[in-house]
């Protein structure tokens, strides 16, 4: 047992417990409860140190080498920074084991990993060797080339395996049904000694059970369709060369295992419900409410007493100090002129230039002098006291900077200091523009070095950047400034109210603003930050910070002058190169302080290793600028564990909060200036995401520990409030928005009066509503609560802050807990984002990071999963989605790190072009609204005394009268069609009847009267003579479109055999097109096949035979060259009932269905169309349908032999190689009356967009056209038929002339759009203009319809089908109790007419399913009228317009085929809706087709784009699916143009496509198993 085909001969016999433990775990495979893949690794763990050596690898290397083993803790040294696996900042000991513990209790569970073509790799390398099965399977763990993994051993040292398993074996979940049965009688699992055995038992388990049915993991209903129609004759074949790798599925569709077995892995992963179902409540079906989250009652509640105002310590203004910024600077130029105030260091560390207080004062003073003195426009200064300047430097040259600022507040200018923009398209860069725009700046003060950097426009001046105002850009280099007279003095006031400088700021939602912060403020803040930091004269300071603005400006740029120090300004660019730099300038500087980020004490820390002559004795204040995030704790104590030694005293660490608005909100003081000693907090995350504080005992595993960040600043008050509503204080123990009063913050947000009063003018209120002070407070953007000491914590930002449901969560938190499952073999540290978006009215989590180029796709994909666990388990919070993209792709903030909004955006728009994505909807997604509950129905007779009470009439309609409208001499006289050719060849000889065009629009063939009986005279002789055939017999039509076609027909008439039209197999694909011709030859049961020498000589062909049996063929006869011959005596069917000809067709479910026509259908059917659309002999028609099959066939081949008039014949194939073909023939021939399909339409409107004017040239007019018809057996199609009418309105096209025709199976012309402009208009006859109604989509989706106004939510616009035939009756009847609906009311479209088709015909004669199509009868009413079921959902609609006859119109409106509908939570869908949502997800979406398998809904979408740009799509798709249709997609696919099938009606074969995919046939670019 324990030797499960491993050879274990040369290790020592097994321990006890070992062997108990092995045989735990075989049981737990037997029954199911692990998978296959968790088996192997857990076995493999327990005998790691059992086996000798495999291959070489260390025995210590084989255990799993994700499972955590003691901790390093921070005071080791770390051997580089490459191999340092985690980030130090994101990193406390206590959170890697709570994510390590937490991914341990996960079972593994497998995911599907998602397929992806191998041209989409752009990023995988090359390294990484894939086995012979180029799509991957869905290992969750690696695939089977790992070292030290017991598989590989395994396999490597069984020669003869193969070594690449088949993907069944491996890829597959194990089916519980499967296992259970699969372990021996009595529980024990038997030994299984060699590795034959092993692959054998391997088979047995991962064996999957397709045979039935997978469970419905999407409602807990189990919905049948009522409208079953039972398959007939299927064309799905099943795929050759698949042999015995060919599963049945549920419904009988051949499938490749691979995609199926993934789709049951994701079933695996939906079964079990991840959280308990939310609260129930009534909900009325008609509407669909999203569930509202209930609050949990066990949730924690914050228990303290409220909390007081916190005050600091008095602000002590010293006498001696100077009075304002300005006189310190003035007083240390003048008096201390020497004195050192700023060194800037180049990348190599070395000081390019040290900045003396005398030169500081004296450049500020030149540069003052010339922004006043020398910009002129017009005579007139260019700059006024107060006018807003944008300075634009360098993080490199603090020198410049510093220089500029004091020069614009010595002329009484207000600087706005910006990043330098490296690029035109640079992130935020637009917001920087709008902000400059708002501000109302005219000038940029820049150097020579970063003028020359900038990017610039063809005349040489600095380009506009997008968004940007138009700028002028003044060079402060010293040549070019003015030297002021001895004796000038700038007059500048640097106290009170007036704003100092603006500092920007950019939101969380990218916008970015203005904060402005007054002379006093600044002033109040200078001496806030001395008195707190204790800085005295002439200290240095190291200054690590970006000196633009924050706290680099604060201590580095404002504070220091006030104090007369010496900034050591280190550059990011030193950093980078050097990250001990800054420790090293701490060190010979002696600096007594230094300002840093947590990041760089971390970068820091990797790379300390062989300094042996750092000393940090000299530091009194090491300030952490971000200590407020919650992650700079462990930063913090890793630096001091390392730097102890090294002469860093542990009080010396001190982190301080900040904010825009606030500026210094804490900051934590060495004991010697009166500090209390500091204090860490371990708070349960739970609590915190409900705002609650509690500190964690029992569970260590999720736990956030943060540090204080030290007392309130002198001067200031703070407070903790709500986070939303009024401001009231929160309790103790409660979670809030910590508020400041002091006059040290920032005043307002320049310009915006609004928002301003709402963040700096708050005013906080008690319980009762009392406000708290007289003062406003400004509201910071940080989260926390003061703690014991009056200490300050803070646990997060409001800018991270993601509110999920009723909880909140830290992006902050999210991100450390991805940095801890140990990622650093996939994903870059520091380019993680994470941030919400809204789908469905609730905040979705969606983390992003940049993957290593040398991570395999099976890592990353593994490394995702674990990371959706870890979030899972220890937020308690679904993922919605996790993208990995390429490395330094994500859109960078000026000093590293992630610009996060711009993130945002590019993953809303689309364009982040991920190269890998994990959606989880099923997770996350708990607010979706409940699965409609079907109520029993309401009888019919209830319904109709409903209707009858409601005052509504029962929904039925019918064309004109045909008694009315013909004399029944004709009627009868036209009974038979030989009987009507053979008249008009008789009595107009030579009228004539046909034209033919080709690709180049000359005719290349044409029929009169005469011509057309002789060659059908010549065809029936042929038949009679060499087919020997007899009258009745089937004869199949193999031609393609052309007269050949028509006079075969005929000639089949003339000696009584039954036609059948087939379209002729396409030469280049012969593979799908050929059995389908065969199919139907032998459904029809065919005696003879009549086609042309080409045509039969492909199908005799070698290639033919590889796709069909050719030896099977009937006899095939070659109507070019047969002889002129004339028939004896030319057949006359006994009855009008007998069969004419045989209609066969496809549906777009994918069913091959052949109806009967009987001779007095087919002249009914003629004699309505003649009568709806005036057709006489003197007219002539375009025509550009294929001729095989429903309205198309009775136009091209029937309807000019009955009514004579001249049919133009444009083929649609030839379409392809000439596009304005039909238009020109429309044109040409000023044809009144055209038809075509939608595909027709959709090729002239693409592919003539931008042509109508060359047409014009060429002579192309339409303004002939009355009516311009659509074929179909669809919901007319709006948006294409409007945009075909505007388009070529140019080219004269009547605005009314395009309509829609309606027919299907049963009846093929159930509606036609009559002629216009015709006799019956001069009489006054003619029919309204047909109707457009708004309808709502979600009351269809419930079988309802509801009208709502044009453009309200969720509205579907629906046309009119066209005008009901003469002869027709329409009822609209209920689906399931076959009672009669009333107006407007949704149901299935029942059709009674003379010319109704008589029945199916299939090879299996279903009786059943003939009497319940043809001849159904209403349950109650009219019980006595047969009528035709059609097989659609409409609904007929009386509106205000009156037809020919003077009555009310009736309009009946096609919503869809009842086959395609997808029923989904309970509801019915139509696949069309949801298409038309997904294409306008995105411009790259081409096409679009949804199915459904076991429930999941599959989306497949045609990428009109780069591959790279594919995986966008995945997150937008299921986006607006959701947003929409309330539906959560389980599969996304994604694959190239022209993939999905369309019949040449332009209808999309959705399931052709969904047995494609499942068999595996569409060579996606990408496939996503939504979680």
């Amino acid at each position: 047992m324990a030797d499960r085909g491993c050879p274990l001969e040369a290790a020592a016999p097994l321990p006890a417990e070992v062997l108990e433990s092995l045989a735990e775990l075989e049981l737990e495979l037997s029954e199911g409860d692990i998978t296959q893949k968790g088996y192997e690794k857990k076995r493999a763990k327990l005998l790691a140190r059992y086996i000798p050596l495999i291959q070489g690898v260390d025995p210590c290397l084989q255990t799993e080498n994700r499972i955590p083993g003691p901790l390093l803790t921070a005071a080791k040294p770390q051997k580089s920074r490459a191999t340092n696996s985690r980030d130090e900042r994101f990193r406390s000991d206590v959170h890697t084991e709570a994510v390590q513990a937490a991914l341990a209790k996960y079972k593994e569970r497998k995911m599907p990993m998602p397929s992806k073509r191998r041209s989409a790799l752009v990023h995988s390398s090359v390294e990484t060797y894939t086995p012979p099965d180029t799509s991957s399977a869905s290992e969750d763990e690696g695939s089977l080339r790992r070292p030290g993994r017991l598989t590989s051993a395994l396999l490597q040292s069984h020669s003869g395996i193969e070594p690449w398993l088949d993907r069944v074996i491996q890829g597959s979940s194990t089916s519980s049904s499967a296992s259970s049965t699969s372990s021996p009688p009595g529980g024990r699992p038997a030994a299984a000694p060699s590795a034959s055995t092993a692959l054998a038992g391997l088979t047995a388990h991962t064996h999957i059970d397709l045979h039935s049915a997978p469970p419905d993991v999407t409602t807990g209903l189990v919905g049948h369709s009522p409208y079953e129609r039972p398959q007939m004759a299927s064309v799905r074949g099943i795929p050759r060369g698949h042999g015995r790798n060919v599963l049945e599925t549920a419904d009988g569709v051949p499938v490749n295992s691979r995609v199926s077995s993934k789709i049951q892995q994701l079933l695996n992963t939906l079964k079990r419900p991840k959280r308990p179902p939310l609260k129930e409540f009534f909900v009325d079906d008609f509407e669909e409410l999203l569930e509202v989250q209930q609050p949990d009652p066990n949730q924690p509640k914050p228990e303290g007493d409220q909390m007081a105002v916190l005050k600091g310590e008095p602000l002590s203004v010293g006498t001696s100090g100077p009075l304002s910024l300005l006189a310190a600077l003035q007083l240390w130029g003048t008096t201390q002129p020497k004195a050192p105030c700023l060194t800037a260091l180049d990348t190599a560390g070395k000081a390019t230039c040290t900045l003396t207080y005398g030169k500081l004062w004296s450049r500020s003073l030149k540069l003052a002098y010339t922004l006043l003195n020398k910009l002129t426009n017009k005579s007139e200064p260019l700059l006024n006291p107060g006018d807003r300047v944008a300075l634009v430097f360098p993080n490199s040259d603090p020198v410049m900077f510093m220089v500029a600022f004091y020069g614009c507040l010595l002329a009484e200018l207000v600087p706005v200091p910006i990043e330098v923009p490296l690029t035109r398209k640079d992130a935020g860069s637009q917001q920087v523009g709008f902000l400059l725009g708002s501000c109302g700046v005219t000038l940029a003060l820049t150097t020579d070095a970063c003028q020359k950097g900038l990017p610039k426009a063809p005349t040489g001046e600095v380009a506009t950047f997008k968004g940007w105002p138009p700028l002028a850009w003044l060079v402060i280099d010293g040549k070019h400034l003015t030297k002021p007279p001895k004796d000038w003095y700038p007059l500048a006031q640097d106290t009170g109210s007036r704003t100092a400088y603006i500092e920007y700021k950019t939101s969380k939602e990218g916008s970015t603003v203005g904060v402005t912060v007054s002379h006093s403020s600044l002033l109040a803040q200078c001496q806030a930050l001395t008195q707190a930091c204790g800085y005295t004269e002439a200290e240095t300071l190291t200054n690590v910070l970006d000196f633009k603005r924050d706290a680099g400006l604060w201590h580095g740029v404002l504070t220091s002058v006030m104090n007369r120090m010496h900034v050591i300004s280190i550059p990011y660019a030193l950093m980078k190169v050097n990250p001990l730099s800054w420790i090293q300038k701490v060190c010979s500087y002696k600096a007594q302080a230094a300002l840093v980020k947590s990041r760089d004490m971390h970068w820091s820390l990797l790379a300390q290793r062989g300094q042996r002559d750092v000393c940090l004795s000299s530091l009194r204040m090491l300030i952490v600028a971000d200590g407020a995030n919650p992650w700079s704790i462990s930063s913090c104590d890793a630096f001091l564990n390392v730097f102890q030694s090294r002469g860093l005293r542990p009080e010396v660490i001190c982190p301080c909060a900040s904010s825009p608005e606030a500026l210094t909100v804490a900051i934590r003081r060495p004991p010697d200036l009166g500090g209390p000693p500091p204090r860490k907090a371990v708070l349960s995350m739970n609590g915190l995401s409900y705002g609650v504080i509690r500190v964690d005992t029992e569970e260590r595993l999720s736990v956030l520990t943060v540090q204080d960040v030290g007392q309130v600043m002198p001067g200031a008050s703070v407070c903790v409030v709500k986070v939303d509503g009024v401001p009231y204080l929160c309790k103790t123990d409660e979670i809030g928005e910590i508020c400041v009063n002091s006059i040290a913050t920032g005043t307002a947000y320049y310009g915006l009066l609004g928002i301003t009063k709402n963040i700096f003018e708050t005013i906080p209120v008690t319980a009762d509503g009392v406000p708290v002070s007289d003062q406003p407070f400004t509201r910071t953007g940080l989260l926390g609560f003061i703690g014991p000491d009056n200490l300050v914590f803070v646990v997060g930002k409001l800018d991270g802050l993601m509110v999920v449901g009723v909880r909140r969560h830290n992006a902050d938190d999210v991100v450390a807990t991805a940095l801890a499952v140990e990622p650093m073999k996939f994903v870059y540290r520091g380019r993680i984002a994470v941030f919400s978006v809204t789908v469905l009215h609730d905040d979705r989590i969606v983390l992003v990071a940049e993957q290593r180029p040398d991570a395999s796709e099976e890592d990353s994909f593994q490394w995702m999963s674990r990371v959706l666990q870890a979030i899972d388990s220890i937020h308690q919070v679904g993922v919605y989605c996790l993208a990995l993209v390429p490395a330094n792709t994500l859109p960078k903030a000026p000093l590293g790190g992630i610009h996060i909004s711009e993130t945002k955006q590019r993953f809303l728009e689309g364009t982040l072009h991920p190269c890998n994505v994990l959606m989880c909807p099923h997770t996350c997604v708990t607010n979706l609204p409940k699965p409609r509950q079907k109520q029993p129905e309401v009888g019919p007779a209830s319904m109709i005394v409903g209707n009858l009470v409601a005052g509504k009439r029962i929904a039925q309609a019918s064309g004109r009268e045909l008694a009315h409208l013909e004399d029944s001499d004709q009627a009868r006289k036209f009974l038979f069609l030989a009987d009507v050719l053979q008249w008009r060849a008789h009595t107009t000889p030579d009228h004539p009847l046909f034209l033919l065009l080709n690709a180049k629009g000359t005719v290349t063939s044409t029929a009169t009267c005469i011509q057309l009986h002789k060659r059908a005279e010549r065809v029936a002789a042929a038949l009679m003579e060499k087919g020997r055939l007899d009258a009745g017999d089937h004869v199949a039509l193999v031609y393609p479109p052309g007269v050949d076609l028509i006079a075969a027909f005929y000639g089949c008439l003339y000696c009584g055999c039954v036609p059948v039209t087939v379209r002729p197999p396409h030469p280049q694909n012969l593979g799908t097109t050929l059995p389908t011709v065969k199919m139907i030859v032998e459904v029809s049961k065919s005696a003879c096949v009549l086609s042309t020498q080409a045509i039969t000589r492909l199908l005799k062909s070698k290639e033919a035979a590889a796709a069909v049996d050719v030896r099977t063929w009937p006899t095939i006869l070659d109507t070019d060259d047969i002889p002129k011959k004339k028939v004896a005596s030319i057949f006359r069917p006994p009855s009008p009932d007998v069969l004419a000809y045989l209609d066969f067709s496809v549906s777009t479910t994918g069913i091959l269905a052949g109806v009967k026509m009987s001779h007095a259908a087919t002249s009914a059917l003629c004699r309505s169309i003649k009568l709806q659309c005036e057709l006489y002999p003197s007219r002539q028609i375009a025509i550009c349908l294929d001729p095989y099959c429903g309205l198309g066939f009775a136009l091209w081949c029937l309807c000019s032999v009955y009514s004579g008039h001249q049919s133009v014949l444009v083929p649609p194939l030839e379409l392809e190689s000439n596009v304005s073909l039909w238009l020109s023939a429309v044109s040409q021939y000023k044809a009144r009356v055209t038809f075509c399909s939608y595909s027709v339409m959709e090729m002239c409107t693409k592919g003539l967009g931008a042509q109508t004017s060359a047409l014009r040239m060429k002579g192309v007019n339409l303004s002939c056209v009355r009516t311009c018809m659509v074929v179909a057996e669809e919901r007319p199609r709006i948006s294409l038929t409007q945009s075909f009418s505007k388009l070529f309105k140019d080219l004269g096209l009547p605005a009314r002339a395009v309509s829609t025709t309606f027919g299907c199976r049963v009846n093929v012309a159930i509606c036609l759009q009559p002629n216009r402009l015709g006799k019956l208009a001069e009489q006054g006859t003619t029919g309204p203009d047909p109707t457009t109604v708004y309808v709502d989509m979600r009351a269809l989706r419930h079988d309802r319809v509801r009208l709502v106004e044009r453009g309200s939510p969720h509205s579907l616009p629906l046309m009119e089908s066209g005008k009901i035939l003469p002869g027709v009756k329409v009822i609209i009847a209920h689906t399931e109790t076959k009672g009669p609906l009333g107006d407007s009311h949704l149901g299935e479209i029942w059709v009674s007419s003379p010319h109704n088709a008589t029945g199916y015909y299939t090879v299996y004669g279903e009786e059943a399913l003939h009497a319940d199509h043809f001849s159904a009868r209403l349950s109650f009413g009219d019980t006595q009228t047969i009528w035709a079921r059609t097989g659609y959902l409409g609904f007929l609609r009386r509106t205000e317009l009156t037809d020919a006859s003077g009555e009310r119109h009736d309009a009946l409106y096609v919503v869809g085929s009842l086959d395609e509908t997808l029923e989904l939570r309970g509801m019915r869908y139509h696949p069309i809706d949801i298409e038309t949502s997904v294409i306008r997800a995105h411009r790259s979406i081409a096409e679009c087709a949804v199915f459904t398998w076991t429930n999941l809904l599959v989306v497949v979408v045609e990428l009109d784009g780069l591959e790279q740009d594919a995986l966008d799509l995945v997150a937008l798709v299921t986006n607006v699916v959701l947003e929409e249709h309330y539906l959560v997609v389980g599969v996304v696919v994604i694959v190239d143009p022209g993939v999905i099938p369309i019949n040449s009606r332009g209808e999309k074969q959705r399931m052709h496509l969904r047995d494609g995919f499942l068999a595996d046939q569409l060579d996606p670019i990408y496939v996503a198993y939504n979680m």
